[in-house]
């Protein structure tokens, strides 16, 4: 860490503690879920007076006149619930599942029997199909978690329906609220998560990829919540490590064009080019009615691109145009990461009805990127550095059997560097230069000298409050009132600029670190975001009714120029700028889903809402700075840096969505969902003209787009010992721009920059996705997962192969396919469970999934034109990573 953050994390943690000591406690949604049901006799009479108890939650319930009970606050995870009452056989149902803010319907029927009879011990199951969800929610468990091949949490959320490759049911990538057991983890810079989750954290993974409720905001297409493991009781540790690395095909893999008369070939498996170590410790502690979960890990990862260190970045050529290699020759990965993270839990329910919760989550990575062209001088790479710490505190308060409020406070803390050296002023810098070779033709252009010279950080430092009020008016009505807000410092730019400029002797190397407006330093903003709802969910009957609306605030606290047609005040003799302070942005969300049984194992439902978002901050005041339009002048060509806005409105995106829900058999569910997104104000590029007829960009909300689209899922429970899930989505996503600065590169390239409907970049027509299981409990787990798509668009170019580009997204790259697959062996060591388990991705080594293709013929493999495309001929980083292997071993 640096000085920097230890600071920030002192405040941080003061700020924490004053909120504890000024502010009621309470309990957090987005980790806990509710219980309800109806208890008869024998004669399906209702039973009034029987106990509920949920002894893991210290919970419980007593059922009413009608013999309905609810259960408030129970957080997610797998429970015992009991029923119990004087002259009836007492019931203990194990395994049954609660999902954070969803309800969970149980049922039972007692039987009179005499004093004393024995429990009766049953095992829940989830139902194939819940019928009383209003939106598009997928829920994954743990214990699924432990049984798919994925490790991280983005690798769960791409396997939903109407997930691709991060884009929810067609939308912009950062449209996606992400959070941690129900509070954001988002970074404002990118509406970006800021954390890396290993799947040993997970309790739940929530993905909603349609409407969602009031309590969800700043997000357009989806929200992905986090629920974390708790500690529990009883004193319990897991470890597991895995190693592995890229097996191709014959101990190597080779891109071959013989028309451009050259074969690369990667280096050979690596059986430890992947290592992963995780230990997770949990229990009790030696306070009073205080529980514990730490945990740490450590990811080594090497990729399959390697290149050669035949070149140091110092191997600059001598007077005669000689370059002498001074490098060892070893094969290294250009890319690689090496990640410590962990977390700390801390649980006490010392108070009675409060529930306290310290937890803090750290992400710190260092690596670097693959660029190709670099593959001799590895080491001129620049490397990324990343560290990220989200902690904070929650309160559960329970105010009776019916009602409880909450309260999270937490800071989320990003720190993101990326140069090759640290320091500016470093002299490695003026010893190796840049790289810019006079050899163009060196083996296919490569870099054989010089280091890269772009400079970057990013720091977003955010105080998150969250809170809410939940109330269970009457068995089939409940209330839930929140606010949220969020203080974020968001810092950004270049933390010093190199330039080489004419000296007496030639060319020298100077440093800018603060020469505004050409070389500004980074700059800090200060946004608030703040917002309220207010939802119901009634449960009428049969119907299910969840309503709501939203209120969203955003203030900029920047300014920007008064007359655009004269942004830097440079042009005399018209009317002068002056600072004008961004407008404060309000929007009202209204929302609303309704399910309806149709029968005893069916369902319809409707959803309608309308989604607010304001765009990442990094987007609104990058290059905000108008002074450096200082030299515009008649005549000039139009200046394509786009200029930032502080003022920018929220993007907004109104869905729709209708579907049916079925139980086919008691082990087989359907859900079939149709969609539809009109997308609005998204950023987008306008030209301004100046009183001197000059002419610049700058963002503004004037792209747009649809989305239309339906998903079929089909679930089979286990059977046997098969379980599958197969889901299929077809959707077309369309609209004027795939980037915000999509229209200023097409003016500049001298196309036609008028808006046009065109597919998006990532407009999927078809999709799907197929897991299978095969297990036995407490013996072996074999899952696969099979994923198939149509290809992506491209736009093609023309005859003569340099650029000319035909129209926009016009061809449709290859179909494409691929497997993964993990095995799992059950073992007994030495009075611990254990098992043994292997992991392969890729299985069929697929080289291409969407990806790169040749403009020229649509295809990653060849090119119309090999001496144009040499270059990317010779890359082999274009292609899909190869079949992945690994093997480790876990012990709980």
């Amino acid at each position: 860490g640096s000085p920097r953050f230890a600071r920030r994390l002192l405040v941080g943690n003061g700020l924490l503690a004053c909120l504890v000591v000024l502010l009621p406690s309470a309990a957090l949604a987005g980790t806990t879920g509710k219980l309800s049901g109806r208890v008869v006799d024998g004669n399906k009479q209702p039973l009034v007076g029987v106990n509920v108890a949920v002894p893991g939650a210290r919970s419980g319930a007593v059922t009413d006149v009608a013999g309905r009970y609810v259960v408030l606050n129970l957080p997610a995870g797998g429970y015992e619930v009991k029923f119990s009452m004087l002259g009836y056989g007492p019931v203990s149902v194990q395994g049954v599942l609660i999902s954070a803010d969803q309800t969970t319907p149980l049922d039972m029927q007692l039987k009179e029997t005499p004093i004393g009879i024995e429990e009766v011990v049953v095992t829940a199951e989830r139902p194939v199909v819940n019928l009383n969800l209003t939106s598009t929610l997928a829920t994954v468990s743990r214990e699924e978690l432990e049984s798919l091949p994925v490790q991280e949490l983005q690798d769960v959320v791409n396997l939903q329906a109407g997930v691709v490759d991060g884009h929810f049911r067609g939308g912009r990538l950062g449209e996606v609220q992400y959070q941690v057991d129900g509070v954001s983890v988002n970074n404002s810079y990118d509406n970006k998560s800021s954390l890396k989750l290993d799947r040993s954290l997970l309790e739940e993974v929530q993905v909603i990829s349609g409407t969602f409720d009031a309590e969800y905001g700043q997000a357009m297409s989806g929200v992905v919540n986090a629920v974390l493991r708790r500690g529990g009781d009883k004193l319990e540790w897991n470890a597991e490590v895995f190693a592995g690395g890229f097996l191709y095909p014959s101990s190597n893999r080779t891109v071959n064009d013989p028309a451009a008369n050259f074969t690369v070939i990667e280096s050979a498996f690596r059986p430890a080019g992947i290592q992963n170590y995780q230990l997770s410790v949990s229990g009790p502690t030696r306070l009073p009615n205080t529980t514990f979960l730490a945990n740490a890990r450590r990811y080594v990862f090497d990729d399959w691109v390697t290149g050669e260190r035949r070149f140091r970045p110092t191997d600059i050529p001598d007077t005669n145009l000689v370059v002498h290699a001074t490098g060892d020759g070893e094969r290294v990965p250009l890319a690689f990461t090496r990640e410590w993270s962990g977390l700390a839990k801390i649980t006490n329910r010392s108070i009675t009805n409060i529930e306290f919760n310290y937890q803090a989550i750290v992400n710190h990575l260092e690596g670097r990127r693959a660029d190709y062209r670099f593959r001799l001088n590895p080491d001129g790479l620049k490397k990324q550095r990343t560290l990220s710490v989200v902690h904070g505190l929650d309160w559960t308060h329970t105010l009776g059997p019916s009602t409880f409020y909450t309260l999270a406070a937490r800071q989320n803390y990003f720190d993101y560097q990326d140069f090759v050296f640290e320091n500016v002023n470093d002299p490695r810098y003026d010893a190796a230069g840049n790289p810019s070779p006079p050899f163009s033709n060196y083996e296919l252009g490569a870099v054989i000298w010089g280091v890269d010279f772009d400079r970057f950080v990013q720091t977003s430092d955010a105080m998150v409050l969250k809170g809410s009020y939940v109330s269970q008016l009457t068995s089939d009505q409940q209330i839930k009132l929140g606010a949220e807000f969020q203080w974020p410092a968001v810092r950004f730019g270049s933390p010093g600029h190199l330039a080489f400029t004419a000296g007496p002797s030639g060319q020298v190397l100077g440093r800018h670190e603060n020469e505004p407006p050409d070389f500004p330093a980074p700059q800090v903003y200060h946004p608030v975001q703040g917002a309220a709802f207010a939802q119901e969910d009634v449960e009428w009957n049969d119907l299910r009714v969840r309503a709501g609306a939203r209120v969203e605030y955003f203030d900029p606290r920047s300014n920007f120029p008064s007359d655009l047609a004269n942004p830097a005040n440079s042009i005399s003799g018209v009317p002068q700028s002056y600072p004008v302070r961004a407008h404060r942005k309000v929007s009202v969300a209204p929302r609303i889903g309704i399910s309806y049984p149709v029968t005893e194992d069916a369902a319809l439902f409707f959803a309608y809402g309308h989604f607010y978002q304001m765009p990442a901050l990094g987007e609104i005041f990058k290059n905000a700075d108008y002074s450096i339009l200082n030299e515009l002048a008649a005549g000039d060509p139009t200046d394509y840096r786009v200029m930032g806005n502080p003022d920018i409105r929220p993007e907004q995106t109104v869905q729709y969505q209708f579907g049916y829900k079925q139980a086919l058999m008691d082990w087989l569910g359907l859900d079939v969902n149709l969609f539809y997104k009109d997308i609005r104000d998204l950023l987008g590029v306008e030209f301004i003209s100046t009183y001197n007829d000059a002419e610049y960009t700058r963002l503004t909300n004037v792209d747009f787009g649809n989305v239309i689209g339906f998903t079929l899922t089909l679930d089979q429970r286990r059977q046997g010992l098969i379980s599958t899930s197969l889901d299929y989505t077809w959707q077309r996503a369309q609209g004027n721009a795939s980037d915000p600065r999509e229209t200023a590169t097409r003016a500049e390239a001298g196309e036609d920059p008028r808006p046009r409907q065109i597919p998006f970049a990532w407009d999927q027509r078809h999709t799907f996705n197929l897991t299978v299981t095969l297990s036995r409990p407490q013996d072996f787990t074999v899952s696969t997962i099979v994923r198939a798509a149509s290809g992506q668009p491209y736009t093609p170019t023309g005859e003569g192969g340099f650029g000319e580009a035909l129209d926009t997204h016009s061809g449709r790259k290859p179909v494409v396919s691929t497997v993964d697959l993990r095995a799992e062996k059950d073992l007994r060591l030495g009075g611990r469970t254990g098992s043994l388990f292997g992991r392969v991705l890729n299985v069929f080594d697929t080289r291409f999934f969407n990806g790169f293709v040749f403009g020229s013929t649509g295809s990653p493999y060849y090119s119309r034109f090999p001496e144009p495309d040499g270059v990317l001929l010779a890359d082999p980083s274009r292609f899909f990573g190869p079949r992945r292997i690994e093997l480790g071993v876990a012990i709980r």
